[in-house]
This record gives structure tokens, C-alpha cells and sequence, in this order.
């Protein structure tokens, strides 16, 4: 066995149906007393309902978080939580949320509880992001990981089939691409292998009957491991083909991990021949040369869009994104090949398989 580096990072979690009504006893338990809500302007109903059961804890609800988390949007949600004093921001939502509420604390040092609606992961690392010029730059900071995670599958009962599945695969492309990460470790592997099967199996079940609560607890716990990878190890070239779409084109965050991945994992397929055979059986094959079509596969049955273009990718975005990933790589275990991975995001623009 390799030498390897394991490190925990300090976060209380709370899981389990109905865990959300618990929000007011476990604030206090921390001492918060002025406490902002946080949710994007389609999720502002749910954040005032929250609001009415915090009492005299919440001092307000802000609605303004959107994708990518463009800086001015930041700027402005730092200057209403300095206004208001607040001791404490509550992200109720998805990525977006979660993202302004940790841009808030990157700048304030104002601890977050989390409460995610969506099976994004950001909720479980110490990664921020931030969007300027149409590029998305992305920094690790020990201040914007919640204090606190509240995961109640019932609150994820309402999320619509289709944005349950891209987010749900949006949660996966964590588990994979710590498999090959630079720092991986067998105690992060072995989670990010029960992630993949966790949400495997029960997404297409949410998709064919969003209201099961088996399969919704079964995604939300596939979810949270998925976030402890992405909080624990370092990504790779799928990220980066990501923040580049989303950073450089506003491509709907989710939706642009659900696709490229199988195109990711398919220019990776022979770089970690071992850690690719086990993703391969973790999404029930065999042979390590299929990982890419097993991705494109799921991505069917769950009827996710399968092309780029379908979802915002202009004629020469393959060109340009291949050229950006390139230009400024994360860490990946197979270099860059521009000629081969603009290929790909061809075959992705298209909604083609990967091979």
C-alpha cells in the first residue's frame, strides 16, 4: 500500500428525516442569536417559513444568491450581513446558496450551518468560488466550511426529477474524481466507491417516483459522502472542464457536471487503470475501458440533456474551453492533450457517446 495523508475535517453533521425541524435547537446549542437566511430568489418562500420557526433567532431572509456567485453579488451580500450584525449564516438551498454563504464567511469569518436542499457536496469542503469577467477562480479556506450540516431528505421530496438527477450526478463527479486524486486515500476511496453505488441506485428510482423517500435518503446519503471526497481530496481535469463552462459561459452548474463527466473519466480511463476498473464495477461493470459509456449510459436513463448546446454551449465553446483547461490545468494523473480533449468537448457539445 502507498503512504498516504488522511485528514478530518471538523464539522458536525446531523442526518436523517426530519432533522431539519431540530434547526433552532441545535443554533442554540451554538449560541446564535442573529442569524440571516440565505436562498436564492426561487427558494425565498421556503427560507421565510424557516424564518417563522427560528423566532426571535433569524434577523432576516436574503434571497439574492445566484450561480457561480459573481463578486458583485458577494459584495453586496457582505455588506447586508455587516448591516445587520448577524452571527451566524444559515444556507438553506443548493450550491449557489451555500457558495454566497461561504463567499460572506471568506470575508467576515461568520461561521455557516448548512442545510442543502440539492445534492451538490459544497456543503461538506472548504472550497469557495467566486465569478469576475466570466471567470470563475476557485481557493480553499478553512473559514467557509459550515459549522454545522442539517441533511433531511423530506426537504428534497419537492426538487423536480430533472434537477434531482444532474445534481445528483453533480454529486458523483466528486466520488469519481477522488478515486485518481493526486491526495487520494483508501479511507476517502472506500467512500467515494459507497457514493457512486448510493446514488447508482437510487436515482433512477427518484426519477421514476420523486416522492420515494427510501431512494431520496438513499441519494442524500451518497451525497454527503460524495461531499466529504470533495472536502478531503483535490479534483482533477473534470472539474476544471466545469468552473471553465460555468465561469466562462454561466452554464447551469449542475446540469454541465452531469454531462461532461462521462467524457472526463473516458479521457482518464487508462491513466489509473485500477482506480477506473473500480468505478467501473462500482457502476455495474467490469472493465475500466468502459467507465466513460457507463456515465453516458446513466446520464440516459436518468434523461438528463446529453449535449452542451442544449443547455447554453456556443458553436466554438469546445474549442475555447479546451484551450482554457490547457492553458491554466488542475492536477490530472494523464497530461493534457488539446487535440484529443477538444475532441471530446466536441463529442459533448454534440450529446455524442464518448467513444
Amino acid at each position: 500500500m502507498n503512504m498516504f495523508n488522511y485528514k478530518a475535517l471538523p464539522i458536525n453533521v446531523h442526518f436523517g428525516q426530519g432533522r431539519a425541524k431540530e434547526t433552532k435547537n441545535i443554533l442554540k446549542e451554538y449560541n446564535f442569536a442573529s442569524v440571516l437566511i440565505i436562498t436564492t430568489p426561487e427558494q425565498e418562500a421556503d427560507g421565510q417559513k424557516l424564518a417563522e420557526q427560528l423566532g426571535e433567532l433569524c434577523v432576516g431572509v436574503y434571497p439574492k444568491a445566484v450561480m457561480h456567485v459573481p463578486v458583485e453579488v458577494a459584495e453586496q451580500a457582505i455588506l447586508e450581513a455587516d448591516k445587520l450584525k448577524v452571527d451566524c449564516c444559515l444556507a438553506l438551498g443548493g450550491g449557489s446558496t451555500i457558495g454566497l454563504a461561504k463567499a460572506i464567511a471568506l470575508k467576515t469569518s461568520i461561521p455557516i450551518v448548512a442545510i442543502p436542499t440539492t445534492y451538490a457536496g459544497s456543503e461538506m469542503t472548504t472550497v469557495y468560488g467566486l465569478t469576475e469577467n466570466r471567470l470563475k477562480t476557485t481557493g480553499k479556506d478553512l473559514k467557509v466550511l459550515p459549522k454545522v450540516v442539517i441533511y433531511d431528505p423530506e426537504l428534497t421530496l419537492t426538487l423536480p426529477a430533472k434537477i434531482s438527477a444532474c445534481s445528483g450526478m453533480n454529486a458523483m463527479a466528486h466520488a469519481v474524481e477522488a478515486l485518481y486524486a493526486q491526495d487520494k486515500n483508501p479511507i476517502i476511496s472506500l467512500m467515494a466507491l459507497e457514493s457512486i453505488r448510493s446514488l447508482k441506485d437510487a436515482l433512477p428510482i427518484i426519477v421514476q417516483d420523486p416522492h420515494n423517500i427510501e431512494a431520496r435518503e438513499k441519494a442524500t446519503y451518497g451525497a454527503w459522502l460524495a461531499g466529504i471526497c470533495l472536502g478531503s481530496v483535490g479534483m482533477a481535469i473534470h472539474h476544471k472542464i466545469c468552473h471553465t463552462l460555468g465561469g466562462t459561459y454561466n452554464l447551469p452548474h449542475a446540469e454541465a457536471h452531469a454531462i461532461s463527466l462521462a467524457y472526463s473519466v473516458h479521457y482518464n480511463r487508462n491513466a489509473d487503470i485500477e482506480a477506473m476498473t473500480q468505478l467501473a464495477q462500482a457502476l455495474g461493470g467490469t472493465d475500466h475501458q468502459q467507465v466513460g459509456n457507463l456515465i453516458y449510459e446513466l446520464n440516459q436513463k436518468l434523461n438528463i440533456p446529453l449535449a452542451l448546446k442544449d443547455i447554453g454551449l456556443p458553436k466554438e465553446g469546445p474549442q475555447t474551453v479546451a484551450k482554457i483547461v490547457c492553458d491554466s490545468p488542475y492536477y490530472n494523473p494523464r497530461a493534457y492533450d488539446y487535440a484529443e480533449l477538444e475532441q471530446l468537448m466536441q463529442r459533448a457539445y454534440q450529446g455524442l457517446p464518448p467513444n
